[in-house]
């Protein structure tokens, strides 16, 4: 790539808590770990990367919102929204450009109000069940459809 893109990377609620919470599902990096790891990975490809993350779903919005017109590519894991948030999804939906819903764990095998996503139907692909190697999944998913417009 010779001229660096921007990729949103959002993180839904509670994962402030990852390395601390449930551990047996989510595993023990940090959020932060995570950040600086797709920080890294994304520079390396001429990508700047945006995190950010919020327990509540107007922020989010808000921050989705803030990024229309500026924004190439958006990395999500909306958690806990990903079943509830129409407004997320629409937010989404209006800045017309790829997104990927990532999830650490495999949603479809856990709990039943956990298989439906808002986001899904309006993502290029959902990345799930991988824990930590779903963000890195998503990411280099990104990397490709920026650069080449194929997933890798």
């Amino acid at each position: 790539m010779s001229t660096h893109k921007r990729v949103l990377l959002l993180h839904g609620p509670n994962l402030q808590l990852l390395g601390r919470r449930e551990p047996e599902i989510y595993g023990t990096t940090t959020l932060d770990q995570i950040n600086e790891m797709l920080r890294a990975r994304a520079a390396d490809s001429a990508i700047d990367l945006i995190a950010f993350q919020s327990n509540h779903e107007g922020d989010l919005v808000d921050k989705i919102g803030e990024h229309f017109g500026n924004i190439d590519g958006v990395l999500i894991n909306p958690a806990a929204y990903t079943h509830t948030s129409v407004a997320i999804r629409d937010a989404l939906s209006a800045l017309n450009v790829p997104v990927i819903e990532i999830h650490l764990s495999n949603v479809a095998a856990r709990e039943s109000f956990r298989h439906h996503s808002f986001v899904a139907p309006i993502a290029v692909g959902v990345i799930a069940g991988f824990g930590v190697n779903s963000y890195r999944l998503a990411l280099d998913a990104m990397i490709g459809l920026l650069s080449d417009g194929s997933p890798h």
